[in-house]
């Protein structure tokens, strides 16, 4: 069941996109996962299509959100990346906002911010038009997605179940991504493919 404590409910209420989600639909859970193509923070371009074969977990980031410093300052999500590694699930770790809005980075800060955070995704991936995030319709940060082996969408939503900024609320949450990326590489039925997102809300480039 997900929890919720009324400071975080409150915070997430503050949090909670508008234009966003109502500009574009979601894809759906189960059907092909939208393919993209982003530099990554080497100026390698990277295609989703490229990791076809294998789990991909994606993560919206934004290193100023304090929903994202949660995880990342309890080490809940170098944990996760780390995890993923070992059970050869590529991690990719897209930072959408643009230029002027929080949480942008250029590739050189991107590379710091890994090493600084001793964080371990497969790449980061700079998405400064925009161009995933309308793609998945995401919406918050820390926003998270896996896809399976065969490029369908399978879990979209929450990192996990306590919409708040507290670092000691990281082990008593329901580690929604945790069980999706893992049942996923299993090959396992997930308990549940969707759930609602918590966050600071993803800045748009216009288009």
């Amino acid at each position: 069941m997900v929890q919720m404590t009324r400071r975080g409910a409150l915070l997430g209420a503050a949090t909670l996109p508008l234009i966003p989600a109502l500009a574009f639909a979601a894809p759906a859970v189960g059907a092909a996962a939208p393919d993209f193509a982003l530099p990554d923070q080497d100026g390698t371009v990277r295609r989703l299509a490229d990791f076809r074969g294998r789990v991909v977990v994606l993560e919206w980031t934004n290193h100023d959100c304090p929903y994202v410093r949660k995880h990342y300052n309890s080490s809940n999500m170098q944990n996760l990346q780390r995890e993923a590694a070992s059970r050869d699930i590529v991690w990719l770790s897209i930072a959408s906002s643009p230029e002027g809005e929080q949480g942008h980075v250029t590739g050189p800060q991107a590379r710091e911010l890994t090493t600084s955070r001793n964080a371990a995704p497969t790449a980061v991936l700079l998405d400064h038009r925009s161009q995933a995030a309308r793609a998945y319709a995401a919406t918050t940060t820390p926003g998270m997605f896996v896809i399976d082996g065969e490029g369908k969408l399978r879990y979209m939503g929450a990192i996990d179940s306590i919409r708040s900024t507290r670092v000691e609320d990281v082990p008593r949450a329901e580690p929604f991504l945790r069980d999706a990326m893992i049942a996923v590489r299993e090959g396992r039925p997930l308990e549940r493919g969707v759930t609602p997102p918590y966050g600071c809300v993803i800045k748009y480039v216009n288009s």
